[in-house]
């Protein structure tokens, strides 16, 4: 298991996200955000529209995502 925040994964807030994969903790990242998002929270709507600004260029999202799972793969693993 590994764990990573919110702020890591793009997000606005210190919330942990602790999975066995890469994918498991997106999906996590994902939920959180729509729980920000429905709640309306500033912070995270500031943050989900720069991810979208970001997503307009697919070579850029790209380059982010796999950062971010190079990033998980390094994290050392939780005690």
């Amino acid at each position: 298991m590994k764990t990573m925040i919110c702020n890591q994964l793009g997000g606005a807030c210190d919330t942990t996200f602790t999975a066995n994969t890469f994918e498991e903790i997106t999906e996590m990242s994902k939920k959180h955000g729509m729980e920000m998002f429905q709640k309306g929270d500033a912070a995270h709507l500031d943050a989900m529209n720069k991810m979208q600004t970001l997503m307009q260029d697919s070579n850029a999202m790209g380059a982010w995502f796999e950062n971010k799972r190079k990033e998980f793969e390094n994290l050392p693993a939780n005690e």
